[in-house]
């Protein structure tokens, strides 16, 4: 999981492309979850936040710019 000051020092490109890898790993998670191999379920709502978080951040610098 990367921090939101680590986050706000990427550019946007480097932001969409951490989006894409957090959602693909997102998508992982729900598939090892409906198969039972999941063991642990947090990370799952860690991944689901750090997207929300990354969404967030990509929305202020296209509004701001």
């Amino acid at each position: 999981m990367v921090k939101t000051k680590d986050l706000r020092a990427m550019t946007i490109d480097e932001l969409e492309a951490k989006l894409l890898e957090n959602k693909k790993e997102a998508i992982n998670l729900r598939i090892q979850q409906s198969t039972g191999q999941l063991q642990n379920t947090s990370n799952l709502r860690k991944v689901r936040r750090e997207v929300a978080r990354i969404n967030t951040l990509i929305t202020e610098r296209k509004k701001n710019s």
